[in-house]
């Protein structure tokens, strides 16, 4: 079985159901994920660097690498594990965040 890490860099994946896949060390830079499933979903390592993540559903999911500059617009992050995270730069708006609270600081 190849492990090679999953590239999808510049992948147009818009609404796709991803929800519980190992995603670890995928390349998701310049993505597009908007309204994407990620619940339950292992990112971790995962580059989503400039990904767009509007009104995505991540909620479980796991994203401890690079979310440098991704839009995470009306995304819901419930129960989220941000732990070790890059968020240098990601937008936040109207993003329902991992503790629940709603997140306007980016509009």
């Amino acid at each position: 079985m190849d492990k090679s890490p999953i590239n999808c860099e510049n992948a147009y994946l818009r609404g796709q159901d991803l929800h519980g896949r190992n995603l670890t060390n995928a390349n998701f830079t310049h993505a597009n994920l908007a309204g994407a499933t990620l619940t339950n979903a292992n990112l971790t390592n995962a580059n989503l660097t400039n990904a767009n993540l509007t009104n995505a559903n991540l909620t479980g999911a796991i994203a401890r690498y690079y979310l440098t500059n991704a839009n995470l617009s009306n995304a819901y992050l419930k129960d989220t594990n941000f732990i070790y995270a890059n968020l240098t730069g990601a937008r936040f708006c109207r993003t329902a965040m991992a503790n629940g609270r709603r997140n306007n600081k980016d509009c």
